[in-house]
């Protein structure tokens, strides 16, 4: 079974956090840092990730993203922030 992850990355430079969701972490966040030549977090590298959460379903990991996108899951975001 696949496994779906769900990240919050930060950019300490820009102050700025990025919600997504992909089934391979490792990969994505290369994407993210190094790879990606187009998209909105070329511009606000270097990245790094604060939170993952693991889903078994790919409909989950949507449902939780999109939570996250929320104005309750920027408040989550923004307290993970704070205890970086």
């Amino acid at each position: 079974m696949a496994e779906f992850v769900v990240y919050i990355l930060y950019s300490e430079k820009f102050e700025k956090n990025y919600t997504g969701f992909t089934s391979n972490l490792i990969e994505r966040f290369k994407s993210h840092n190094l790879l990606g030549t187009k998209g909105n977090t070329l511009k606000f590298r270097p990245w790094k990730v604060i939170h993952v959460e693991f889903f078994n379903s790919k409909s989950a990991a949507m449902k939780r993203e999109k939570y996250l996108k929320s104005g309750i899951g920027r408040e989550f975001i923004q307290n993970l922030n704070l205890n970086l």
